[in-house]
């Protein structure tokens, strides 16, 4: 196929304080999530006036892609839109219908595989074509948990942050992956039934330890964050905050705390590590720093070049692990029948 566009896809977030409520309302409609609990996260978001960064960092991102084609002669216009918020990916795929735009790729801004972080896309690609009479084709691009540029950008994020910590902590300090926390059954679920489900904890595991090895650390932990569902569904454990606990309670001086499941800053980043995560640690008595995200590093839009590059001419795919990979698909075709089924919704 040939392709004249490229669509990148994110989650979305507010920008202003109303847009909060309408925001969350978009994010957990059907989940049964109960009002108080929307209460709760408004309260998180307007502790940042109501505005996530993702939105202006996924621009970013956007103008460091557009360099980076005409550093290549790539001629391909990036467009943006998100699940969730707006710019939302319906109103995008209109105007680049209206634009002349007939097939596009899909640059999702998740790594990995799973519901939320692979199918989820495929739906938002087939949810978007539905809308929109005359649609171009749209063609996911394949997951990158492992490209060497993503795992580079983390290595020096991480080496960054640990000369934060003081010099007497520093040496000594623990470093701790976390990603997104999802439930049992969900990441049971994950990649094709042929594979035997976990991909996506798998693939979270293969990067921690490929961006341990390449920083020369032996020791780390892997953990999870910003569970949000009912206390009696089993989620991925242990919780970051939990392991602070366990970290102090075991004598380490300090912690680096390493987000390798976010490609950029939001509100679960700048609040459950920056804000929550970094209080308990205080109250532990815990040296604490965060590790940057990759989206800002220059690296982060030559690595979506190359898999848009792979695409257009045909080159090798570049990787670092052997966890399997998929993702890619057109039109929001699955990778394979019964891919990363959605989890069923717990009964009230």
């Amino acid at each position: 196929m040939t392709y004249d566009a490229l669509l990148l896809l994110s989650f979305g977030g507010p920008e202003k304080p109303a847009d909060v409520r309408p925001f969350l309302e978009n994010v957990t409609r059907g989940r049964g999530v109960p009002p108080e609990r929307l209460d709760e996260v408004v309260e998180h978001y307007l502790h940042f006036g109501g505005v996530s960064p993702i939105n202006r960092l996924n621009r970013d991102i956007i103008a460091a892609v557009e360099a980076e084609f005409a550093s290549a002669g790539t001629e391909l216009p990036v467009y943006f839109g998100n699940r969730n918020w707006h710019p939302t990916v319906e109103d995008t795929v209109a105007r680049m219908r209206d634009d002349g735009v007939r097939s596009a790729l899909v640059f999702p801004t998740s790594a990995w595989g799973g519901y939320s972080g692979c199918r989820q896309y495929h739906e938002d690609v087939a949810r978007a074509r539905a809308a929109v009479e005359g649609a171009p084709d749209l063609t996911k691009l394949r997951q990158y948990h492992d490209h060497p540029l993503m795992v580079a950008a983390f290595v020096d994020a991480i080496t960054a942050a640990r000369a934060e910590l003081p010099a007497a902590v520093r040496d000594d300090a623990r470093l701790v992956f976390t990603a997104h926390s999802v439930p049992v059954s969900a990441d049971a679920s994950a990649g094709p039934p042929a594979d035997g489900g976990r991909l996506y904890s798998r693939q979270v595991a293969e990067s921690a330890r490929l961006v341990a090895a390449a920083a020369g650390i032996d020791e780390y932990d892997v953990v999870w964050q910003s569970r949000s569902g009912p206390p009696h569904i089993p989620w991925l454990e242990p919780d970051i905050c939990d392991h602070l606990d366990a970290l102090a309670e075991a004598g380490a001086p300090a912690v680096i705390v390493c987000p390798v499941g976010f490609v950029s800053d939001h509100l679960e980043v700048i609040w459950d590590l920056d804000t929550e995560a970094r209080d308990r640690a205080a109250a532990l008595g815990l040296g604490y720093v965060r590790v940057g995200t990759p989206g800002t590093d220059p690296r982060f839009a030559q690595l979506v070049a190359e898999l848009v590059a792979e695409q257009l001419t045909g080159a090798p795919a570049r990787r670092l692990g052997t966890e399997p990979l998929y993702g890619a698909g057109t039109n929001g075709a699955l990778c394979a029948v019964g891919c990363c089924e959605p989890p069923r919704r717990p009964s009230r």
